[in-house]
């Protein structure tokens, strides 16, 4: 893990967060740098994390698949390893993050309609080691992902 971004690299990671499919010739131009500075920058910034997907975001609905819930799933931790490569076997989760407090993991899915979210939900309860489900139906987006307001914050802190 990095202990500190210097401003380069918030630079860096702002032009990216402005421009996803900005090419390395492009940073290069924009922030000043040499393209292996960029390259070389990228490349410790993906090891340390601070990149850590390059999979384009893609609405599920544009897919068919207009309903989105969360799942809070409790389950016996010691089965986790292998509850996890379950849960990689359905492909209606998008999401999953693994929680402190009285839920174990909070699943993102994606689903055509409430038959398919019960159907789901009901192969998320089949995998051994998962105790019990709670369903929450997305209604809508009130504030997208974001990181600009904590770069922005980062960079006041220096």
């Amino acid at each position: 893990m990095m202990t500190a971004l210097d401003p380069q690299d918030l630079d860096l990671i702002s032009a990216l967060a402005r421009d996803g499919r900005a090419t390395v010739v492009s940073l290069s131009e924009e922030l000043g740098l040499s393209r292996n500075t960029v390259q070389t920058r990228m490349a410790k910034l993906e090891r340390a994390g601070a990149l850590p997907a390059y999979e384009r975001a893609l609405s599920p609905r544009t897919l068919g698949f207009p309903i989105e819930a969360y799942l809070a799933v409790t389950v016996h931790q010691q089965q986790l390893p292998g509850i996890t490569e379950s849960l990689l076997t359905i492909p209606e989760i998008v999401q999953v993050h693994g929680l402190s407090g009285p839920v174990d993991l909070l699943v993102r899915v994606a689903c055509r309609d409430a038959a398919h979210l019960f159907e789901v939900d009901a192969r998320i309860l089949s995998v051994e080691g998962v105790e019990r489900t709670e369903t929450s139906i997305v209604m809508g987006e009130v504030i997208g992902y974001r990181t600009r307001p904590l770069m922005e914050l980062a960079r006041s802190d220096r």
